[in-house]
Parts: structure tokens; C-alpha cells; sequence
């Protein structure tokens, strides 16, 4: 009896099984034979790797005001696997061209060829075109001085474009067709169609169902503040030098990176990481069938720079409108060039503010670029940084110093002034006047270092810079930063210290003491920029701690919940107990620059809000190349018993230091006083936790 049950439970269990599997097999029949017919409608696909992006971070300043950041917008790509092998791609592409044209949305075209006939390639093509047209030709083997319409005539061809097209229309089709294949040349991602494509355009091609178009979405940078374009830089994709670098941290070829200013300084923290995707495409239309993240984006940190937004429009202000006062008042041939301000925080090295005249109005950037190319006034062009100036009498302070420093003179030591330096007047017939002897046929007198500086004496500096000679005046101008690089982020040029060096190297001339006069007064060889001016001045202001000058504030997690770097106070040099004992003195003399000397009809009595804020300031003058008008210095830092900011200022063709300290002073008004009424353009004051 029990072997009989156990039986009959194996063949209970064994007809369980056949009844399963007949449910099976007769599925499969349904599914391939009765419904599936030939086989022929079942999908066909093809799996593509292809790039999340990751959001860039956002830019903000010192105080959490919004200056850039990223905003959703929707980009087209075009599926080459789904359409090379259609007969009518070149006419599905032609219509998407036309069907773009009718909404207003530009389509990418880097074929390196005229738009029309007669062809002939682009006059200034980019690295990236440059590169990947000669991946083209090596790929098929063709000639590389071909002639552009010769090569038109090819790809017609190649393309198998009908011959009853347009030619125009055929050149389209050619740009397309090129973008599409160079990818696969080249190995870099799918062909994006359009960066910016509108609701009204996808829902068209939606709506006409064009095969292998598909919808993605990205991000854009968005501008919340009309200031700074030269400290905000921009966007773009790389070329294919820089691709050599970022191939490296794993970029795509067609990443955007930041190009210039603070979005290509802080490229590491504002980028993130880009994510990964398998995408599965239909076959037949190109149509998305599925995706699998493999790699989630990692989108970008936010970047709070040293500068305050409000300072930076304020600063802006200042300059300009100083320059356009000034050129309403010249005649065509002597107006203004242009001008610089930096403003720096003097305890830390952080720059507040920093302008360059003219500017140019970063959101219509790639609209305009052409135009701010080709401007004579060279709008593109950061004078703050890159522009080099003789420093004029603001290097005064240096040989003071030097004197000091070596030895050579005290503080009380007198040298007396009559109007001219006579060393030589014997000798080589050279007796460079002090800059009061044209109109009062005299000099300033008995002079110490401190009423030098107060009076801009020209003598007594001829003197000393005489006597200390160019060696130990190099070597001062060390030590305040001239000669070397800030260390700003964004790059800026090292100037040129006077050296004898220098004179043999560069110019294959001998130094004579002449060099040596001019030089202990600004003039000559040196070449100084408004930063490291800015740095100079705060130097001094602080007693003898050099900084590097930064941009940077602070660094935030993509949610704004963590702080991922502190930048701290970084010291290029300290001066030693002797030298920051005689900076003393310099700022005494500056001081009284600004009370009782040249600067004392603006700053001799500087009230802000009730409040009385010192000065200590330095005028300079010097003349400018190819004109007989000069440029106009200033250095200045404020307030001057416990300074808090130092300004450096250059105009081109300024007239002298007097002529602009205006800007100075309307910029620490500004800063000292109430800023609540201050006017910035909509949105800037957007405030971020």
C-alpha cells in the first residue's frame, strides 16, 4: 500500500510538469507562429553608451548673491545608426533643417566650408574643425589640398545627394551628414543637433515623428548680474588641445568647460562628474526603447567667490563714469583707452572688486564675439591683470624703502631740493628737474623722506635711487610682488622689473646711472599691473605681509548643505622686523599725501555718513606710449589707522594720479557708507542658503 501512494505521487508530480510546459509551448506558438507571422515585426535595436551630464555649479560672491548659474534646457541629437541606412535620410535631413529654420532654432554646422557656392573653407577655423577635418581625410584617403568645391563634388557623391537638389540645399545636407559621420570617425559621442531647442520645435518634430531625432535635456549657464564679465569668464566647448588635458579626467571630446576667468579657474569644482547610460534605440524609427544608468551624474560644487557683487558694480561705475566725463571733454585723438581698478581686502589678499574699462556685456558674448575682436578699444582685453603700466611717482615708496633698508639713509637724513639733479649736469650735461621747476623755477627745498612722499619730490628720490643704485631697488620691488605673478587665479602677467639685466638681455644695451635717476621715480623700464599696484599698496597697509591675491571664498556641496573648502590667507613674503619698522614711514608719507599734499582737495577731509575716514594715498603720472598725454596712478588704502581695503587705479591717457582719484574716492564712499540704496539689475540679490 505505501509503495502505491509514493507511485501515484510521482506521476502526479510529472504531470504537473507536462501541463506546464504545454502552457509554455503553446504560448511560444501563439507568440512566434500564429501572431508573429514571418518574424519580420518583431523590434530590431541597438545599445549606445552614451554621457549623462552633470550640472555646473553655481557661482556666487562673498555674501551668497547669485552671479551665474545653470538652468534646464533641451538639447536634439541625431541617431546615425538610425538613419544611414534609410534611401531618404538626405531628404529627412534636409526637412529637419528647414523645419529648425521655420521655428528660429540655429543648428550646429562645423563643416569647415562656405554656406554657399562659390565654396571655399572658412577663413579661421577652430582647433576642433582643423582636427577632425583632417581625421576625414586620412579616413578616406583623399588629398589634403583639395580644393573646397572639389571636396563638395566628392561628398555629393559620397552621399549619394540627387542631383536635382539645390545646391544650397545639398551643402546643408553635406553639414549634417559630415557632423554625423566625424563621430564616429573621431570616437566621440552622437551629434547634437541643436543646444537649445524650444518647446514649439520638439513639439513639431514630435508631432511629425522624425526618425532618428531624439529629445535630451541639459543645462545652460544663466547670468544674474551685468558686472564682472571679466572676473566671470565663460563657458564653451574644448578644443582639441584642450582635450589632450581634460581626455584625462575622463571628458568627452565635446565637453564644455570653462574657457576664461573664474569658470575655467575653478573648473575642477564647478564641472562635477558626468554620469553613464546604456540607451537602447529602435532600429526602424531610432526611437529611445529603454535606458540602464550605469553610472549616476555627479553634478558640480558652488563656488563662492572673494568679491562683492555690489562693490564690483560700484567699482564699475566709478571708472566709467570718470572716463566718459573726462572724453566729453578731449578732443577725437586724446581720449581715454582704457583703465583698470582693483580693490583688495588688505588683511587677506581677497580681491573685493576688479574692473577693466572698457568691459562687454557677458550673456550676448558668442553673439557679439566677432564685433569684441575686432574693437579697436579691445573690450575683451583684462587691463587688471594682463595690462602693464609704468608705475610713475606710486614707486616712490619703493626707492624710500630701498634707501632705508640699505643703510644709505634714515628716515631724518635731508636732501635738499632746487629744482634739479645736478650730479651729472657737469659731466653729461643730464639734470632731470623736479616736476615743480617748470612752473616755479625752483624746488621744494629741504626734503626728508616723509615730506618727499608727501611732496612727490622728484630730487630727493633721484638721489637716493642714485645712490642705492637699480640692484638694491630690484630687490625692494621683490619684495612688494613686482617682477612675479599675484598668484589671482585667473591668471595674470608678471609685469617687467627693471633690471641691468634686463636692459642687456632685451634691449642689448649697457645700464648707465641715467636708468638708475629715472627708475627711483617710475619711469623707465618697469612695467607694473593693477593688481600686483593693488597688492603694493596693501603691503604697505598692513605692514609688510605680501599675500597672494585670490578670488576665491569658499567652495559648497552641490546642495548647499556642506562647506567643501575654506581658502585660507596664503603669505608669498614677510617682510623682516627692520623693513616693517620702515613701512611706518611710508605710510606716514602717504598719509600726508593725502592731507596735506597732492590728493588733499579730495581726501583732506573725507566724511562719510558723519564718519571721518583717513586716507593714505600715492599720485602718479606717467606718459603713455604714442601719446603726448598721460597716464594717470593711484594707490590708496583706507581707512588709514586701521586699513581695511586697498585700491590700485591706472587710466590710459588719464591726464596724472589727480586727475582720476575721483574713482577712489566714489568707490570708498560706497564701501564706508550706506549701501542699501544702491540700484543692481534684477535678480543679482537673489540669496542662496
Amino acid at each position: 500500500m505505501r509503495k502505491l501512494v509514493r507511485t501515484g505521487r510521482i506521476a502526479a508530480l510529472f504531470l504537473l510538469f507536462a501541463v506546464v510546459i504545454l502552457i509554455y509551448v503553446a504560448k511560444l506558438y501563439q507568440l512566434q507562429i500564429r501572431d508573429g507571422g514571418t518574424g519580420e515585426d518583431i523590434i530590431s535595436t541597438y545599445t549606445v553608451n552614451e554621457i549623462i551630464p552633470s550640472g555646473r555649479g553655481d557661482i556666487l560672491d562673498r555674501n551668497g548673491k547669485l552671479l551665474v548659474s545653470g538652468e534646464s534646457s533641451y538639447y536634439i541629437t541625431l541617431s546615425r545608426s538610425a538613419l544611414i541606412e534609410r534611401e531618404d535620410i538626405n531628404d529627412i535631413l534636409l526637412e529637419l533643417a528647414y523645419t529648425a529654420a521655420e521655428y528660429g532654432v540655429s543648428y550646429n554646422d562645423t563643416f569647415p566650408v562656405t554656406l554657399g557656392a562659390p565654396f571655399s573653407y572658412i577663413a579661421d577655423p577652430t582647433n576642433q574643425q582643423s582636427y577632425v577635418l583632417g581625421k576625414y581625410f586620412e579616413f578616406f584617403d583623399l588629398d589634403p589640398e583639395i580644393s573646397a568645391s572639389d571636396f563638395i563634388i566628392w561628398l555629393k557623391d559620397h552621399y549619394k545627394i540627387d542631383y536635382t537638389m539645390s545646391i544650397s540645399d545639398a551643402r546643408v545636407v553635406i553639414g549634417l551628414r559630415y557632423e554625423m559621420e566625424t563621430r564616429v570617425i573621431v570616437n566621440i559621442d552622437e551629434y547634437v543637433f541643436t543646444n537649445n531647442a524650444t518647446t514649439d520645435f520638439i513639439s513639431v518634430l514630435e508631432e511629425r515623428g522624425f526618425p532618428g531625432v531624439n529629445v535630451e535635456i541639459s543645462t545652460s549657464r544663466v547670468y544674474h548680474t551685468q558686472y564682472a564679465a571679466h572676473i566671470l569668464g565663460y563657458v564653451g566647448k574644448m578644443n582639441a588641445e584642450e582635450y589632450e588635458y581634460y581626455k584625462t579626467l575622463d571628458y568627452p571630446m565635446d565637453a564644455v568647460i570653462g574657457k576664461d576667468g573664474v569658470e575655467k579657474a575653478f573648473e575642477e569644482y564647478l564641472h562635477g562628474a558626468d554620469g553613464r547610460q546604456k540607451v537602447t534605440y529602435s532600429e526602424e524609427t531610432g526611437a529611445v526603447v529603454s535606458r540602464e544608468v550605469v553610472k549616476e551624474a555627479k553634478p558640480g560644487q558652488n563656488v563662492y567667490l572673494s568679491i562683492d557683487i555690489d562693490v564690483q558694480a560700484a567699482t564699475e561705475h566709478a571708472l566709467e563714469n570718470k572716463i566718459l566725463n573726462i572724453n566729453a571733454e578731449r578732443e577725437v585723438g586724446d581720449k581715454i583707452t582704457g583703465g583698470a581698478v582693483v580693490v583688495e581686502l588688505v588683511k587677506t589678499g581677497e580681491v573685493l572688486a576688479m574692473t577693466s574699462y572698457p568691459t562687454f556685456d557677458i550673456e550676448t558674448f558668442f553673439e557679439n564675439y566677432s564685433i569684441l575682436l575686432s574693437d579697436s578699444t579691445s573690450p575683451l582685453f583684462n587691463r587688471a591683470t594682463q595690462g602693464t603700466y609704468n608705475p610713475g611717482s606710486t614707486f616712490k615708496m619703493v626707492t624710500g624703502y630701498t634707501g632705508l633698508i640699505t643703510g644709505k639713509y634714515t628716515p631724518e637724513d635731508t636732501i635738499f631740493d632746487d629744482g634739479a639733479y645736478r650730479e651729472y649736469a657737469e659731466s653729461d650735461n643730464f639734470a632731470p628737474k623736479c616736476w615743480i621747476y617748470p612752473t616755479t623755477g625752483a624746488g621744494h627745498g629741504s626734503m626728508n623722506l616723509v615730506d618727499a612722499i608727501q611732496n612727490s619730490c622728484n630730487v630727493y628720490f633721484y638721489t637716493v635711487g642714485d645712490i642705492v643704485g637699480i640692484d638694491a631697488m630690484a630687490a625692494s620691488a621683490k619684495e612688494f610682488g613686482f617682477g612675479a605673478t599675484t598668484g589671482i587665479e585667473i591668471g595674470d602677467s608678471p609685469g617687467n622689473l627693471a633690471t641691468r639685466e634686463y636692459k642687456k638681455e632685451v634691449l642689448g644695451e649697457n645700464w648707465f646711472a641715467a636708468d638708475d635717476v629715472y627708475t627711483a621715480i617710475g619711469q623707465g623700464h618697469n612695467m607694473f599691473t593693477p593688481v600686483q599696484l593693488a597688492n603694493y599698496a596693501s603691503t604697505i597697509a598692513n605692514g609688510g605681509t605680501l599675500h597672494k591675491l585670490t578670488l576665491l571664498n569658499s567652495v559648497k556641496s552641490a546642495d548647499y548643505t556642506t562647506t567643501v573648502y575654506k581658502n585660507d590667507t596664503e603669505v608669498l613674503h614677510e617682510f623682516s622686523p627692520e623693513g616693517k619698522e620702515y613701512l611706518g614711514y611710508l605710510r606716514t608719507g602717504m598719509e600726508a599725501v593725502a592731507k596735506y599734499g597732492t590728493a588733499r582737495n579730495t581726501f583732506g577731509s573725507f566724511i562719510v555718513d558723519g564718519k571721518e575716514i583717513l586716507v593714505a594715498c600715492k599720485t602718479g603720472t606717467v606718459q603713455s606710449d604714442n601719446s603726448e598725454t598721460n597716464n594717470g596712478i593711484f594707490v590708496c588704502y583706507a581707512p588709514a589707522d586701521d586699513p581695511e581695503i586697498a585700491i590700485s587705479i591706472v587710466v590710459e591717457k588719464g591726464g596724472s594720479g589727480a586727475e582720476i582719484m575721483g574713482i577712489a574716492r566714489d568707490v570708498m564712499e560706497y564701501y564706508f557708507g550706506n549701501r542699501t540704496e544702491y540700484i543692481t539689475v534684477p535678480g543679482e540679490n537673489t540669496l542662496i542658503p
